[in-house]
């Protein structure tokens, strides 16, 4: 067994990503403090086809250094907007048809295992600051929470390890539906 060259994964160019198909799925960055943070979120939202980033409040956004070390130049190919406020993004993701999910231990949430979207439906879904989450205000205005089922003394994830579990599943969740 040998580990492949880049030019054998047949990668798409940053064009090639810009005019494919998407999944259905838009990524909310809310508050986020660390640039590392950040780079990694676009770089996994790059390999899973990920439709856009909203980059809001106190996060960073490209061009910068900082993004562009864990990203690798996804922060090209990953459409991307700011706003700064979390709340505007998430009202105007639900009047374009998006339900919205904050990524967030709270009352009622929903387990990711036991988190199935409809065929067809757009998902949002809302990360929060790594030492306060999702603000309160941010998650009252979801249609729901998604919840990371943790066993051990640590009730948190990173965020870019959160988004890379949560990512990775509703992908497989969503492309189940084109078999």
């Amino acid at each position: 067994m040998r580990k492949l060259r880049n030019i054998e994964l047949d990668r798409l160019s940053v064009e090639e990503y810009k005019q494919s198909d998407k999944t259905p799925i838009v990524v909310v960055l809310d508050n986020i403090r660390s640039c590392n943070n950040i780079g990694s979120v676009f770089r996994t939202s790059d390999a899973l086809l990920i439709n856009k980033i909203y980059l809001c409040g106190i996060t960073a956004t490209p061009p910068n250094n900082e993004i562009r070390k864990t990203a690798l130049d996804a922060e090209k190919s990953v459409d991307w907007k700011y706003f700064e406020h979390t709340e505007q993004v998430v009202e105007n993701l639900q009047k374009e048809g998006f339900k919205v999910y904050a990524i967030e231990q709270v009352e009622n949430s929903i387990m990711l295992p036991d988190y199935q979207p409809a065929e067809g439906e757009k998902v949002a879904l809302v990360f929060g600051n790594e030492v306060k989450g999702v603000k309160q205000s941010v998650v009252n205005l979801c249609d729901g929470s998604i919840e990371i089922p943790q066993y051990g003394t640590k009730h948190s994830f990173n965020i870019s390890v959160s988004a890379g579990i949560v990512l990775w599943d509703i992908f497989q969740k969503i492309n189940s539906f084109e078999k």
